[in-house]
């Protein structure tokens, strides 16, 4: 049995079920079965149960968001209209099946699982970032890393309950956020140089 196509084939299967049911080892069987895979084949395929399967659930749209950005040309536009974008085709590739994202943060909330929503959510602003073209190494690599994860942390949740046509109001937020967040930067900046005159 290929893995990799069995957990995606067994995640397809359960995304109609999540709303309803939830994530859970008893959703992650009757996909399997509706897959075509045996019912043990779903703690083969995710040992750790419905968090492993949560796991591959946002690695699977974060996989989406890169395949998506190919479409578009990134080396003309900003690097804040790269991020807001990538955000945003993140966001859109999970959103035939916003109800269970909205289990799956329900679920990596609870403390036991803490580690696992830190994990996929470096894991999807890593991505992003590369998908914006960063090539950063130094301590930028991290503080970038840290800002997105605010920045998009935010967005999803507000995303989660937005019902404007679109999203819109969700890409308005995004935009706001990001705005925000360049404007801490070049007051850093400021300060850094302030700083270094007064030195010199």
């Amino acid at each position: 049995m290929d893995k990799q196509k069995a957990a995606s084939d067994i995640i397809t299967y359960a995304l109609p079920l999540v709303p309803f049911e939830g994530w859970s080892q008893t959703v992650l069987q009757k996909a399997a079965l509706a897959a075509g895979y045996k019912k043990t084949d779903a703690i083969r395929v995710f040992p750790g149960g419905a968090i492993e399967a949560v796991d591959r659930f946002a690695a699977l749209a974060d996989e989406r968001m890169l395949a998506d950005v190919q479409n578009y040309h990134l080396d003309t536009m900003k690097i804040r209209a790269r991020i807001a974008l990538c955000v945003r085709l993140r966001l859109e590739a999970a959103a035939p099946h916003r109800e269970a994202v909205r289990k799956a943060v329900a679920l990596q909330a609870t403390p036991l699982y803490a580690h696992h929503a830190l994990r996929t959510l470096y894991n999807t602003v890593d991505a992003i970032w590369h998908a914006a073209g960063d090539t950063a190494t130094d301590f930028n690599f991290y503080s970038k890393r840290l800002l997105l994860a605010g920045v998009y942390s935010a967005t999803l949740l507000h995303w989660l309950d937005d019902k404007s046509p679109g999203f819109e109001n969700s890409w308005a937020f995004l935009d706001r956020r990001i705005e925000n967040v360049m404007a801490i930067e070049k007051t850093k900046h400021k300060i850094k140089h302030w700083l270094e005159s007064l030195a010199g």
